[in-house]
């Protein structure tokens, strides 16, 4: 199952790692996939709840800064956190479709 995913150090998270076509592989081999990778689409908003938290705090920070090169510095990295939470939705809503073939 670990061959089918890798950690994505950006996201926080196991991220698909498909290297063949999804019909190359076996029903069960899909059936594993789909439910781990469920499990892992179920912890996004978790991830992306942590990264607003950072965001607030960094926010909080910026609110009381006065050094221009910090400003910057903290602007960036909240931009940055952003960018990665947008990335999660996009994989969160990716495979909407996909999650109901576990049901079926």
């Amino acid at each position: 199952m670990v061959d089918h995913f890798y950690f994505d150090e950006r996201l926080g998270i196991p991220v698909p790692d498909l290297r063949v076509e999804w019909d190359e592989y076996s029903k069960e081999t899909q059936q594993f996939i789909l439910l781990h990778w469920e499990k892992i689409r179920g912890s996004i908003p978790d991830r992306i709840a942590e990264l607003e938290q950072e965001i607030n705090y960094k926010q909080a920070k910026l609110s009381d800064e006065s050094d221009f090169p910090l400003s910057c510095k903290l602007n960036t990295e909240i931009a940055e956190l952003a960018s990665i939470i947008n990335d999660l939705w996009l994989w969160y809503r990716a495979d909407q479709t996909v999650s109901t073939k576990v049901h079926q």
